[in-house]
């Protein structure tokens, strides 16, 4: 069975300031962790806490968007505060600020760069976890997309959950708690903290307050984001986001002739890739600066023929993992163009059906009006499926190119 997460102690609010003004939209979860954040303190200060309000391991779920890994960098940096007080999390102290900012010595963070999560790198991980804390109060580690752990690297991390280190904490990233997601084994250990999809009017707040983007653009990007707060930041700051989400729905009443599915399937496939790897050059050749600097490129004398031997292993090492990052940034932007898709037949099948249901794309109602006048309430679900079959082929490992194609030959017959 799954633990519940006990209510916060009566009376106690959470400030809007601080480490917690990241969290968007999600107040019963910021009070939560709000009041697990005070009793941590009190452990550590050996003083009496509520029973069951802090444990070790916590699996933060959510939509796309939802802020999951922004929840819970939030708490560990509330954890690690240097100034407590009655509010933990104040955002200023410099264990607040080297957590957000990813510096912080005792909070270990990790973004899976390519498809998966190894066991290497998992018990890698697990050995520095059952270290005790050298500067903070807590060894944190919070793992975002352990939905992507192998099988092996899952095993590795239950040894850990199942015996928790003294102050160590773990705080896990997933989709949902679905054993897809994350294994049954790994879940009932955690701490169960859903996040839920911020509205529009929370998004559009943080858009003007934050980003200093005008009210007009705030609504607009906040309304067609489908609640993913990064994703409205992007369209509202970003004029190339915008133009690849025309290009995309542009698609579904554009394949007049079947010589427009490989068109489109092209671009989209091309598109994809264009932003993955701008998404990734500078990055990539950063790094191989910084690499061919550390193993003595350019230099003379004794030993530099093995030194230079030894930088030519490393470099392709650090090739590998970029290819995979590319591959998988590659990926993630491909199944952002197939969401958008999705967004655009669901919204044919609320028009037909006389729905009051806000639509995904309400700039986008002209299209879909054209298009629910057009094809039927069947031939519309039949290629919401086709967009969702495609979702899946990718994630097992279909080529773009051909699981594309297929996809949109299908989009084109209906």
């Amino acid at each position: 069975m799954v633990a519940q997460v006990p209510d916060p102690v009566a009376g106690e609010v959470p400030p809007a300031t601080g480490v917690w003004a990241d969290i968007v939209g999600q107040p019963d979860a910021v009070r939560t962790l709000f009041a697990a954040a005070q009793a941590a303190h009190l452990q550590v200060r050996g003083e009496p806490a509520p029973a069951g309000a802090m444990t070790h391991a916590w699996l933060f779920t959510g939509p796309p968007g939802s802020g999951r890994s922004v929840a819970a960098r939030a708490f560990a940096a509330a954890l690690q505060c240097l100034e407590p007080g009655e509010a933990p999390g104040c955002g200023r102290c410099a264990a607040c600020r080297t957590v957000v900012a990813g510096t912080h010595a005792d909070v270990k963070v990790v973004v899976p760069e390519g498809l998966t999560i190894s066991v290497r790198e998992m018990r890698a991980l697990v050995q520095a976890a059952a270290r005790r804390p050298t500067t903070g109060q807590w060894r944190v580690v919070l793992i975002e997309d352990s939905d992507r752990l192998t099988e092996g690297a899952a095993n590795a991390l239950l040894k850990a959950v199942e015996e928790p280190p003294d102050r160590t904490v773990f705080l896990l990233c997933a989709p949902s708690d679905h054993p897809e997601d994350v294994p049954v084994t790994i879940r009932s250990r955690c701490r169960a903290m859903q996040l839920r999809t911020p509205l529009a009017g929370s998004i559009a707040e943080v858009l003007r307050e934050r980003d200093d983007v005008g009210d007009e653009m705030a609504w607009w990007a906040a309304s067609v984001c489908g609640g993913h707060i990064g994703r409205a930041r992007r369209l509202a700051t970003d004029p190339e986001a915008r133009e690849r989400r025309d290009r995309v729905l542009s698609i579904p009443v554009g394949l007049r002739r079947f010589s427009d599915v490989f068109t489109a399937a092209s671009g989209l496939v091309k598109s994809s890739e264009s932003e993955a790897t701008s998404a990734n050059e500078d990055r990539n050749e950063a790094e191989k600066d910084e690499l061919r600097t550390a193993m003595g490129a350019g230099g003379t004398g004794k030993g530099t023929a093995s030194a230079t031997r030894g930088a030519n292993a490393a470099l392709k090492e650090l090739e590998k993992k970029q290819k995979s990052r590319a591959t998988r940034s590659q990926r993630d932007a491909l199944d952002l163009a197939l969401v958008d898709l999705a967004g655009f037949y669901r919204d044919v099948l609320v028009s037909r059906s006389g729905s009051p249901a806000s639509l995904n794309h309400p700039d986008y109602a002209s299209d879909v009006a054209k298009a629910a006048s057009q094809w039927t309430s069947e031939s519309t679900l039949r290629r919401l499926e086709a967009v969702l079959e495609c979702r899946t082929a990718l994630t097992q490992n279909v080529k773009p190119i051909i699981a594309v194609e297929a996809m949109v030959a299908a989009l084109h017959h209906g």
